[in-house]
């Protein structure tokens, strides 16, 4: 089992869905947690009440990733705290879904600015940061291996991610820091569920091998892989996971 006692993580985005389980995985492998949120303060104190009452450690720190001094505070206030940062998850996201020409200049701005300007500052944090040895998992979709309608500026803004992690291994490789990728396929999540009626949910179960939706902690399943020691050898990746998705 992964042992991850001693280790400090930030999970943006983290008071509920794929971020919540991780979070909670991480935690009960031993790490202090902090759980990041923006407009979420119940779920988040609630997310770190589990933890605590389960044995671990945990506190939430609330930042909107999209502004670069609020990424600044996150890690200065997870320092304080705790003292170090050996894992970064990037979890926090937004999902605008809208055909080409219903795009608005403010969609461009709101969906960039979260997914591939709140990945890139905290990851600068973490170049600044991180320990020795440290993990970095970045959060891309397996929505761009598909072409689904309305879809565009969303994958966009995780092809953008998926360079980010891959031109970036080399500047953290000195450090033995890795930084790779996640691209879940369909997940379970209240994000993935809104706006859906059953039979598009039905339809995207009928997509993979497995015949389902994923759960979130299949994927928080392989960013625990990805921040153990087992992965030391892994970097610049992303990975699929998405039960035959793609």
């Amino acid at each position: 089992m992964t042992n991850l006692t001693g280790k400090v993580a930030i999970i943006t985005g983290a008071s509920r869905g794929i971020g919540r389980v991780t979070a909670e995985q991480l935690a009960g492998l031993g790490a202090k947690v902090v759980i990041n949120y923006s407009s979420s303060p119940e779920q988040a104190g609630e997310a770190v009440r589990g933890i605590i009452a389960a044995g671990g450690e945990a506190a939430a720190i609330r930042a909107d990733i999209s502004k670069v001094s609020e990424v600044e505070q996150l890690f200065s206030e997870t320092l304080a705290l705790f003292g170090r940062i050996d894992i970064l998850v990037n979890n926090a996201g937004l999902m605008i879904t809208k055909p080409l020409l219903e795009i608005t200049e403010a969609d461009y701005e709101k969906q960039f600015s979260v997914n591939v300007k709140g990945t890139l500052f905290a990851t600068q944090q973490a170049m600044k940061h991180m320990e020795q040895g440290g993990r970095i998992v970045n959060f891309s979709t397996s929505v761009n291996g598909q072409m689904f309608p309305a879809y565009s500026i969303y994958s966009a803004t995780k092809g953008a991610v998926e360079q980010l992690t891959r031109q970036l291994a080399k500047e953290f490789g000195p450090k033995g820091i890795t930084i790779n990728a996640v691209a879940p396929g369909p997940v379970n999540t209240e994000l993935f569920n809104a706006g859906k009626t059953e039979q598009q949910i039905e339809g995207m179960k009928k997509m993979n091998a497995m015949g389902r939706l994923g759960e979130p902690e299949d994927i928080a399943n392989v960013i625990e892989f990805l921040v153990s020691e087992s992965a030391q050898w892994v970097t610049g990746q992303t990975l699929r996971v998405n039960g035959g998705f793609i």
